[in-house]
């Protein structure tokens, strides 16, 4: 039987999430996010002030689909 797992991921009022908390959402370590951000894999990320931040659609997207993007910055 499958089980529904919620998480706590605090999510900022113009939907970006952190990378600590994209991670939460995603099952995955910060360090892998970050390596695939590296590669230019994974969901589109922005950098704001010297952080990684990703948009919550992008990570539902993501998990939805699939779907990686090619990062730009």
């Amino acid at each position: 039987m499958d089980q529904v797992q919620f998480l706590k991921v605090q999510v900022l009022p113009d939907g970006r999430v952190d990378r600590v908390n994209a991670a939460r959402f995603l099952g995955k370590a910060p360090k892998t996010l970050a390596e695939w951000h590296r590669l230019g894999i994974g969901p589109r990320s922005l950098l704001v002030g010297g952080r990684r931040f990703y948009h919550l659609t992008e990570l539902q997207s993501f998990v939805n689909g699939g779907r990686t993007a090619v990062q730009t910055s």
